[in-house]
Protein backbone atom coordinates (compact mmCIF):
# COMPACT_ATOMS: atom_id res chain seq x y z
CA UNK A 1 0.00 0.00 0.00
CA UNK A 2 1.24 3.49 -0.82
CA UNK A 3 1.91 6.14 1.79
CA UNK A 4 -0.12 9.32 2.21
CA UNK A 5 2.67 11.75 3.07
CA UNK A 6 2.50 15.15 1.35
CA UNK A 7 5.89 16.66 0.52
CA UNK A 8 7.03 19.81 -1.22
CA UNK A 9 4.94 22.49 -2.88
CA UNK A 10 2.56 20.47 -5.04
CA UNK A 11 -0.29 18.10 -4.20
CA UNK A 12 0.51 14.39 -4.28
CA UNK A 13 -2.30 11.99 -5.17
CA UNK A 14 -1.30 8.58 -3.81
CA UNK A 15 -2.13 5.02 -4.85
CA UNK A 16 -3.84 4.08 -1.58
CA UNK A 17 -6.39 1.64 -2.98
CA UNK A 18 -6.76 -0.30 -6.21
CA UNK A 19 -10.28 0.65 -7.22
CA UNK A 20 -12.39 -1.48 -9.52
CA UNK A 21 -11.51 -0.38 -13.04
CA UNK A 22 -15.17 -0.28 -14.04
CA UNK A 23 -15.86 2.16 -11.20
CA UNK A 24 -13.18 4.72 -12.02
CA UNK A 25 -13.78 4.43 -15.77
CA UNK A 26 -17.49 5.10 -15.25
CA UNK A 27 -16.59 8.32 -13.43
CA UNK A 28 -14.18 9.29 -16.20
CA UNK A 29 -16.83 8.63 -18.85
CA UNK A 30 -19.11 11.02 -16.96
CA UNK A 31 -16.36 13.66 -16.72
CA UNK A 32 -15.59 13.19 -20.43
CA UNK A 33 -19.07 14.37 -21.39
CA UNK A 34 -18.00 17.82 -20.24
CA UNK A 35 -14.27 17.48 -20.83
CA UNK A 36 -13.55 15.08 -23.75
CA UNK A 37 -10.18 13.35 -23.36
CA UNK A 38 -7.45 12.87 -26.00
CA UNK A 39 -4.51 10.48 -25.67
CA UNK A 40 -1.16 11.11 -27.36
CA UNK A 41 1.11 8.16 -28.13
CA UNK A 42 4.55 9.33 -29.34
CA UNK A 43 5.94 6.24 -31.07
CA UNK A 44 8.94 5.16 -33.07
CA UNK A 45 8.13 2.77 -35.88
CA UNK A 46 10.41 0.15 -34.32
CA UNK A 47 8.13 0.05 -31.27
CA UNK A 48 5.45 -1.59 -33.42
CA UNK A 49 7.67 -4.70 -33.39
CA UNK A 50 8.24 -4.57 -29.62
CA UNK A 51 6.48 -6.44 -26.84
CA UNK A 52 4.95 -3.43 -25.08
CA UNK A 53 2.83 -1.71 -27.74
CA UNK A 54 0.64 -4.71 -28.70
CA UNK A 55 -0.42 -5.04 -25.06
CA UNK A 56 -1.06 -1.29 -24.82
CA UNK A 57 -3.40 -1.52 -27.82
CA UNK A 58 -5.15 -4.52 -26.29
CA UNK A 59 -5.83 -2.45 -23.16
CA UNK A 60 -6.89 0.67 -25.06
CA UNK A 61 -9.58 -1.22 -26.99
CA UNK A 62 -11.63 -1.57 -23.80
CA UNK A 63 -11.33 2.00 -22.52
CA UNK A 64 -14.67 3.83 -22.91
CA UNK A 65 -13.82 7.40 -21.97
CA UNK A 66 -11.15 8.31 -24.56
CA UNK A 67 -12.48 10.64 -27.26
CA UNK A 68 -9.50 10.46 -29.64
CA UNK A 69 -6.09 8.80 -29.85
CA UNK A 70 -3.26 10.56 -31.67
CA UNK A 71 -0.23 8.46 -32.63
CA UNK A 72 2.75 10.69 -33.46
CA UNK A 73 4.88 8.35 -35.56
CA UNK A 74 8.62 8.85 -36.17
CA UNK A 75 11.21 7.04 -38.30
CA UNK A 76 8.70 5.43 -40.65
CA UNK A 77 8.91 5.30 -44.45
CA UNK A 78 5.78 4.90 -46.58
CA UNK A 79 5.60 1.14 -46.08
CA UNK A 80 6.12 1.68 -42.35
CA UNK A 81 3.30 4.21 -42.24
CA UNK A 82 0.95 1.86 -44.09
CA UNK A 83 1.91 -0.90 -41.67
CA UNK A 84 1.20 1.43 -38.75
CA UNK A 85 -2.27 2.19 -40.15
CA UNK A 86 -3.04 -1.53 -40.23
CA UNK A 87 -1.45 -2.07 -36.82
CA UNK A 88 -3.59 0.58 -35.10
CA UNK A 89 -6.75 -0.08 -37.13
CA UNK A 90 -8.23 -2.35 -34.44
CA UNK A 91 -8.62 0.59 -32.04
CA UNK A 92 -12.34 1.51 -31.86
CA UNK A 93 -11.77 5.11 -30.72
CA UNK A 94 -11.30 7.98 -33.14
CA UNK A 95 -7.69 7.41 -34.23
CA UNK A 96 -5.29 9.58 -36.19
CA UNK A 97 -1.67 8.84 -37.06
CA UNK A 98 0.63 11.81 -37.62
CA UNK A 99 3.25 10.63 -40.11
CA UNK A 100 6.10 12.94 -39.15
CA UNK A 101 8.36 11.68 -41.95
CA UNK A 102 5.66 12.00 -44.63
CA UNK A 103 5.73 14.63 -47.36
CA UNK A 104 2.78 16.64 -46.03
CA UNK A 105 4.10 17.01 -42.47
CA UNK A 106 7.63 17.62 -43.71
CA UNK A 107 6.32 20.43 -45.91
CA UNK A 108 4.69 21.98 -42.85
CA UNK A 109 7.99 21.75 -40.97
CA UNK A 110 9.62 23.55 -43.90
CA UNK A 111 7.00 26.33 -43.73
CA UNK A 112 7.77 26.79 -40.03
CA UNK A 113 11.49 27.09 -40.76
CA UNK A 114 10.80 29.64 -43.50
CA UNK A 115 8.99 31.71 -40.88
CA UNK A 116 11.95 31.39 -38.47
CA UNK A 117 10.05 29.10 -36.12
CA UNK A 118 12.63 26.54 -34.96
CA UNK A 119 11.20 23.15 -34.03
CA UNK A 120 14.42 21.24 -33.34
CA UNK A 121 15.44 17.78 -34.44
CA UNK A 122 13.15 14.71 -34.60
CA UNK A 123 12.44 13.24 -31.18
CA UNK A 124 9.82 12.75 -28.51
CA UNK A 125 9.55 16.48 -27.83
CA UNK A 126 8.74 17.38 -31.42
CA UNK A 127 6.44 14.37 -31.76
CA UNK A 128 4.48 15.44 -28.68
CA UNK A 129 4.37 19.07 -29.86
CA UNK A 130 2.91 18.32 -33.30
CA UNK A 131 0.31 16.02 -31.70
CA UNK A 132 -0.72 18.80 -29.31
CA UNK A 133 -1.10 21.04 -32.35
CA UNK A 134 -3.41 18.57 -34.05
CA UNK A 135 -5.58 18.27 -30.92
CA UNK A 136 -5.83 22.06 -30.73
CA UNK A 137 -6.68 22.14 -34.45
CA UNK A 138 -9.38 19.47 -34.16
CA UNK A 139 -10.89 21.34 -31.18
CA UNK A 140 -12.74 18.23 -30.01
CA UNK A 141 -10.95 17.47 -26.70
CA UNK A 142 -10.43 19.49 -23.53
CA UNK A 143 -8.07 17.14 -21.70
CA UNK A 144 -4.81 15.79 -23.12
CA UNK A 145 -2.91 12.79 -21.71
CA UNK A 146 0.41 11.45 -22.95
CA UNK A 147 2.31 8.28 -22.18
CA UNK A 148 5.14 6.33 -23.76
CA UNK A 149 4.77 3.27 -25.98
CA UNK A 150 7.40 1.09 -24.28
CA UNK A 151 5.58 0.39 -21.00
CA UNK A 152 5.86 -3.37 -20.54
CA UNK A 153 3.56 -3.47 -17.48
CA UNK A 154 0.81 -1.26 -18.95
CA UNK A 155 -2.77 -1.68 -17.78
CA UNK A 156 -5.97 0.37 -17.85
CA UNK A 157 -5.50 1.62 -14.29
CA UNK A 158 -2.43 3.60 -15.37
CA UNK A 159 -4.31 5.70 -17.92
CA UNK A 160 -7.37 6.15 -15.71
CA UNK A 161 -5.27 7.54 -12.85
CA UNK A 162 -3.28 9.74 -15.23
CA UNK A 163 -6.43 11.34 -16.67
CA UNK A 164 -8.51 11.60 -13.49
CA UNK A 165 -7.01 14.74 -11.85
CA UNK A 166 -7.60 16.84 -14.98
CA UNK A 167 -10.83 15.21 -16.16
CA UNK A 168 -12.53 15.86 -12.80
CA UNK A 169 -12.98 19.60 -13.19
CA UNK A 170 -14.05 19.96 -9.54
CA UNK A 171 -10.46 19.23 -8.42
CA UNK A 172 -9.19 22.33 -10.19
CA UNK A 173 -5.93 21.01 -11.65
CA UNK A 174 -4.46 22.07 -14.99
CA UNK A 175 -1.45 19.72 -15.04
CA UNK A 176 -0.80 16.28 -13.55
CA UNK A 177 2.56 14.54 -13.60
CA UNK A 178 2.59 10.77 -13.31
CA UNK A 179 4.97 8.95 -10.99
CA UNK A 180 5.56 5.33 -10.00
CA UNK A 181 8.08 3.03 -8.31
CA UNK A 182 10.90 1.65 -10.50
CA UNK A 183 11.50 -1.65 -8.74
CA UNK A 184 11.75 -5.31 -9.77
CA UNK A 185 14.43 -7.51 -8.23
CA UNK A 186 16.48 -4.31 -7.96
CA UNK A 187 16.12 -0.53 -7.94
CA UNK A 188 15.92 1.20 -11.32
CA UNK A 189 15.55 4.89 -12.14
CA UNK A 190 19.25 5.72 -11.86
CA UNK A 191 19.02 9.12 -13.52
CA UNK A 192 16.40 10.27 -11.04
CA UNK A 193 17.88 8.57 -7.96
CA UNK A 194 21.55 9.30 -8.56
CA UNK A 195 21.50 12.41 -10.71
CA UNK A 196 18.44 14.67 -10.73
CA UNK A 197 17.57 14.50 -7.03
CA UNK A 198 21.16 14.90 -5.74
CA UNK A 199 21.80 17.66 -8.30
CA UNK A 200 18.73 19.66 -7.28
CA UNK A 201 19.46 19.19 -3.57
CA UNK A 202 23.06 20.31 -4.16
CA UNK A 203 21.91 23.46 -5.93
CA UNK A 204 19.48 24.23 -3.09
CA UNK A 205 22.26 23.71 -0.56
CA UNK A 206 24.53 26.18 -2.42
CA UNK A 207 22.03 28.76 -3.67
CA UNK A 208 19.52 28.66 -0.82
CA UNK A 209 15.78 28.91 -1.31
CA UNK A 210 15.10 29.17 -5.05
CA UNK A 211 11.37 28.63 -5.69
CA UNK A 212 11.92 26.75 -8.96
CA UNK A 213 14.37 24.31 -7.36
CA UNK A 214 12.05 23.66 -4.42
CA UNK A 215 9.23 23.09 -6.89
CA UNK A 216 11.37 20.67 -8.91
CA UNK A 217 12.41 18.83 -5.75
CA UNK A 218 8.72 18.31 -4.92
CA UNK A 219 8.27 15.76 -7.73
CA UNK A 220 8.86 12.17 -6.80
CA UNK A 221 9.78 11.10 -10.32
CA UNK A 222 10.46 14.24 -12.40
CA UNK A 223 11.65 12.20 -15.39
CA UNK A 224 8.43 10.22 -15.77
CA UNK A 225 7.22 10.44 -19.37
CA UNK A 226 3.53 10.47 -18.47
CA UNK A 227 1.46 13.59 -17.89
CA UNK A 228 -1.96 15.10 -18.51
CA UNK A 229 -3.08 18.70 -18.91
CA UNK A 230 -5.87 20.91 -20.15
CA UNK A 231 -5.97 21.67 -23.87
CA UNK A 232 -5.84 25.39 -23.03
CA UNK A 233 -2.51 24.87 -21.25
CA UNK A 234 -1.20 22.84 -24.19
CA UNK A 235 -1.62 25.92 -26.39
CA UNK A 236 0.71 28.14 -24.35
CA UNK A 237 3.58 25.91 -23.18
CA UNK A 238 6.82 25.48 -25.06
CA UNK A 239 8.50 22.09 -25.35
CA UNK A 240 12.19 21.09 -25.58
CA UNK A 241 13.10 18.67 -28.35
CA UNK A 242 15.99 16.89 -26.55
CA UNK A 243 16.36 14.70 -23.42
CA UNK A 244 15.53 17.77 -21.36
CA UNK A 245 11.89 17.27 -22.36
CA UNK A 246 10.49 16.22 -18.99
CA UNK A 247 12.39 18.86 -16.98
CA UNK A 248 11.67 21.47 -19.65
CA UNK A 249 7.95 20.75 -19.53
CA UNK A 250 7.97 21.07 -15.72
CA UNK A 251 9.75 24.42 -16.10
CA UNK A 252 7.09 25.61 -18.57
CA UNK A 253 4.30 24.47 -16.28
CA UNK A 254 5.96 26.40 -13.45
CA UNK A 255 5.93 29.55 -15.62
CA UNK A 256 2.32 29.18 -16.77
CA UNK A 257 0.43 27.72 -13.78
CA UNK A 258 -0.06 28.52 -10.15
CA UNK A 259 1.25 25.84 -7.81
CA UNK A 260 -2.26 24.95 -6.64
CA UNK A 261 -3.14 23.95 -10.21
CA UNK A 262 -0.31 21.39 -10.39
CA UNK A 263 -0.27 17.88 -8.94
CA UNK A 264 1.55 14.58 -9.20
CA UNK A 265 -0.31 11.29 -9.24
CA UNK A 266 0.84 7.73 -8.53
CA UNK A 267 -0.29 5.89 -11.66
CA UNK A 268 1.13 2.40 -11.26
CA UNK A 269 2.17 -0.04 -8.57
CA UNK A 270 4.29 -1.98 -11.05
CA UNK A 271 6.00 -0.05 -13.85
CA UNK A 272 8.67 -1.28 -16.22
CA UNK A 273 9.90 -0.16 -19.62
CA UNK A 274 13.01 -0.51 -21.75
CA UNK A 275 16.26 0.37 -19.98
CA UNK A 276 18.94 2.49 -21.63
CA UNK A 277 22.69 1.89 -21.26
CA UNK A 278 24.87 4.28 -19.28
CA UNK A 279 27.28 4.95 -22.20
CA UNK A 280 29.72 6.50 -19.73
CA UNK A 281 32.30 7.35 -22.42
CA UNK A 282 29.96 8.70 -25.09
CA UNK A 283 28.26 12.04 -24.34
CA UNK A 284 25.98 11.60 -27.35
CA UNK A 285 24.32 8.42 -26.19
CA UNK A 286 22.56 6.73 -23.29
CA UNK A 287 22.16 8.02 -19.77
CA UNK A 288 25.23 10.27 -20.03
CA UNK A 289 23.61 12.27 -22.85
CA UNK A 290 20.39 12.35 -20.85
CA UNK A 291 22.21 13.79 -17.82
CA UNK A 292 23.88 16.46 -19.97
CA UNK A 293 20.60 17.59 -21.52
CA UNK A 294 18.82 17.58 -18.15
CA UNK A 295 21.55 19.56 -16.38
CA UNK A 296 21.71 22.06 -19.26
CA UNK A 297 17.94 22.51 -19.05
CA UNK A 298 18.12 23.13 -15.29
CA UNK A 299 21.00 25.61 -15.62
CA UNK A 300 19.25 27.48 -18.43
CA UNK A 301 16.01 27.69 -16.46
CA UNK A 302 17.86 29.02 -13.41
CA UNK A 303 19.46 31.66 -15.62
CA UNK A 304 16.04 32.70 -16.85
CA UNK A 305 14.93 32.98 -13.22
CA UNK A 306 17.73 35.50 -12.62
CA UNK A 307 20.17 33.18 -10.83
CA UNK A 308 23.82 34.04 -11.55
CA UNK A 309 25.78 30.85 -12.27
CA UNK A 310 29.52 31.41 -11.95
CA UNK A 311 32.57 29.25 -12.53
CA UNK A 312 33.17 28.98 -8.79
CA UNK A 313 29.57 27.87 -8.28
CA UNK A 314 29.97 25.04 -10.77
CA UNK A 315 33.20 23.91 -9.07
CA UNK A 316 31.43 23.88 -5.72
CA UNK A 317 28.49 22.08 -7.29
CA UNK A 318 30.69 19.19 -8.43
CA UNK A 319 32.03 18.52 -4.92
CA UNK A 320 28.64 19.00 -3.27
CA UNK A 321 26.91 16.74 -5.79
CA UNK A 322 29.54 14.02 -5.29
CA UNK A 323 29.04 14.04 -1.53
CA UNK A 324 25.23 13.95 -1.69
CA UNK A 325 25.24 11.29 -4.43
CA UNK A 326 27.62 9.08 -2.43
CA UNK A 327 25.39 9.40 0.62
CA UNK A 328 22.46 8.48 -1.62
CA UNK A 329 24.18 5.24 -2.65
CA UNK A 330 24.49 4.27 1.02
CA UNK A 331 20.81 5.01 1.60
CA UNK A 332 19.67 2.94 -1.37
CA UNK A 333 22.05 0.11 -0.48
CA UNK A 334 20.45 -0.13 2.95
CA UNK A 335 16.95 0.15 1.46
CA UNK A 336 17.73 -2.70 -0.93
CA UNK A 337 19.21 -4.82 1.86
CA UNK A 338 16.16 -4.75 4.13
CA UNK A 339 13.91 -5.55 1.15
CA UNK A 340 16.11 -8.36 -0.17
CA UNK A 341 16.83 -6.61 -3.47
CA UNK A 342 19.96 -6.93 -5.60
CA UNK A 343 22.20 -3.86 -5.35
CA UNK A 344 25.48 -3.24 -7.19
CA UNK A 345 27.30 -0.47 -5.34
CA UNK A 346 30.13 -0.46 -7.86
CA UNK A 347 27.77 0.09 -10.79
CA UNK A 348 26.04 2.89 -8.87
CA UNK A 349 29.43 4.53 -8.27
CA UNK A 350 30.33 4.26 -11.96
CA UNK A 351 27.04 5.97 -12.82
CA UNK A 352 27.83 8.85 -10.47
CA UNK A 353 31.25 9.30 -12.07
CA UNK A 354 29.56 9.50 -15.48
CA UNK A 355 27.01 12.01 -14.17
CA UNK A 356 29.82 14.21 -12.80
CA UNK A 357 31.18 14.31 -16.34
CA UNK A 358 27.68 15.21 -17.51
CA UNK A 359 27.56 18.19 -15.11
CA UNK A 360 30.96 19.37 -16.36
CA UNK A 361 29.89 19.19 -20.00
CA UNK A 362 26.55 20.86 -19.25
CA UNK A 363 28.26 23.72 -17.40
CA UNK A 364 30.63 24.25 -20.35
CA UNK A 365 27.68 24.34 -22.74
CA UNK A 366 25.91 26.82 -20.50
CA UNK A 367 28.91 29.16 -20.55
CA UNK A 368 29.14 28.91 -24.33
CA UNK A 369 25.42 29.62 -24.78
CA UNK A 370 23.49 30.71 -21.66
CA UNK A 371 20.25 30.82 -23.66
CA UNK A 372 20.51 27.09 -24.38
CA UNK A 373 18.83 25.22 -27.19
CA UNK A 374 15.70 27.12 -28.22
CA UNK A 375 12.44 25.58 -27.06
CA UNK A 376 9.86 24.73 -29.70
CA UNK A 377 7.53 27.75 -29.94
CA UNK A 378 4.15 27.40 -28.31
CA UNK A 379 1.08 27.12 -30.51
CA UNK A 380 -0.06 30.65 -29.74
CA UNK A 381 3.21 31.91 -31.26
CA UNK A 382 2.83 29.67 -34.31
CA UNK A 383 -0.70 30.84 -35.05
CA UNK A 384 0.36 34.46 -34.56
CA UNK A 385 3.04 34.01 -37.22
CA UNK A 386 1.01 31.75 -39.55
CA UNK A 387 -2.71 32.23 -38.81
CA UNK A 388 -3.89 29.28 -40.94
CA UNK A 389 -1.19 26.82 -39.86
CA UNK A 390 -3.47 24.74 -37.62
CA UNK A 391 -5.90 24.36 -40.52
CA UNK A 392 -3.04 23.17 -42.74
CA UNK A 393 -1.92 20.71 -40.06
CA UNK A 394 -5.41 19.34 -39.61
CA UNK A 395 -5.84 18.89 -43.37
CA UNK A 396 -2.44 17.21 -43.77
CA UNK A 397 -3.17 14.65 -41.06
CA UNK A 398 -6.65 13.97 -42.42
CA UNK A 399 -5.33 13.43 -45.96
CA UNK A 400 -2.52 11.12 -44.76
CA UNK A 401 -5.03 9.01 -42.86
CA UNK A 402 -7.46 8.83 -45.80
CA UNK A 403 -4.93 7.90 -48.52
Amino acid sequence: MGDFHQTGLISTLHYLKRRKIEEIEAELANFAQRRPIALILPSLYMELQGNALPNILKQLKNIPYINEIIVSLDKADKDGFLHAKRFFSTIPQNLKIIWNDGERIQELFHILEENELLIGLPGKGRAAWIALGYIIASNSSRVVALHDCDIITYDRHLLSRLCYPIADYSLGYEFAKGYYPRISDRLYGRVTRLFVTPLVKSLISILGYIPFLVYLDSFRYPLAGEFSMTADLARVIRIPSDWGLEIGVLAEIYRNCTIKRICQVDISQNYDHKHRPLSAKNPERGLLKMSIDIATSIFTTLGREGVVLTDSLFKTLLTKYLRIAQDTIKQYNDDAAINGLFFDRHAEGVAIEAFIRGIKIASERYYQDPLGQPLIPNWSRVTAAIPNFLDMLFEAVELDNKD
